[in-house]
């Protein structure tokens, strides 16, 4: 179990992986952060990931999370983007 020392722990999958060219980073944010913090941080680090976070789902502890919700220090949030098939 990870510690809040390290951050929130952001996960990318499929495309999202690809454009950040990493499977997983720990992001240090404000106490009063949101969703779109988050999203904003890591797009600044890796501009290839824009146009992937536009269209991306994302899970906040597993759940669907809206951009406008706060997340906590040891959260974990994932980017999924769209996955083709059926």
């Amino acid at each position: 179990m990870r510690s809040q020392d390290e951050g929130l722990l952001v996960r990318y999958w499929a495309g999202a992986r690809a454009a950040a060219g990493v499977t997983e980073e720990y992001v240090t944010l404000p106490d009063d952060a949101t969703v779109a913090d988050v999203v904003a941080v890591v797009e600044e680090q890796h501009p290839a990931l824009r146009p992937v976070l536009e269209v991306a789902s994302l899970l906040l502890d597993g759940r669907a999370a809206r951009r406008e919700e706060p997340v906590g220090p040891a959260a974990t949030l994932e980017v999924l983007p769209p996955f083709a098939g059926g």
